[in-house]
């Protein structure tokens, strides 16, 4: 199975983070955490420090499965800032890869790239960019494609959820779901 990348920066979401993370490695999928700082640590938008796996230039992200971004602020202006992800997040869509983003990052860093165009997708709500040719609903998860986005904090599980199931299928986020008390 290709790897999956969670790219970290300071003020990042910690329960979108860490759920998605934990969802994830739990239904066997390969995650790496990925810290865009200069070092390894990374403070999620309230103090909550973590260590990430690697650094951003330490991967060949060209074969991921997934490239997520937690929300958070400043998290998700932290991420559309780094330009060499926002380089490697058009790629990833281009190519047909699986992108995934939550809470603010899907307006702050997804839209401007144009990789929610033509899509039915969700943020935090009153973050929603005005982007045209983008179809912002108020579910907690949408997915489009190649693409998933979740609403914020509380849609973490389902939002983790929903790339386990576009990987593995409903059958393993079901498994998932019912061994956290989800369903």
């Amino acid at each position: 199975m290709k790897q999956t990348f969670v790219f970290l920066a300071d003020g990042f979401e910690e329960v979108e983070a860490m759920t998605s993370i934990d969802v994830m490695r739990r239904a066997g999928m390969p995650v790496v955490t990925v810290s865009i700082n200069d070092g390894l640590q990374v403070t999620g938008a309230h103090g909550v420090t973590v260590v990430a796996d690697s650094l951003y230039a330490d991967n060949d992200y060209s074969d991921a499965e997934w490239l997520v971004l937690p929300g958070g602020m400043p998290g998700a202006t932290n991420l559309a800032a780094h330009e060499d992800l926002c380089r490697e997040l058009v790629a990833q869509d281009e190519r047909g890869g699986k992108v995934a983003a939550i809470c603010a990052s899907p307006s702050v860093v997804l839209a401007p790239l144009g990789i929610l165009n033509g899509c039915d997708a969700v943020c935090y709500p009153g973050m929603e960019a005005d982007v045209e040719g983008i179809a912002w609903g108020d579910a907690p998860v949408a997915v489009c494609g190649n693409v998933v986005t979740g609403n914020g904090p509380a849609a973490a599980a389902a939002f983790a959820l929903a790339l386990v199931g576009v990987s593995m299928g409903d059958d393993v986020a079901g498994s998932v779901a019912a061994g956290m008390l989800l369903s």
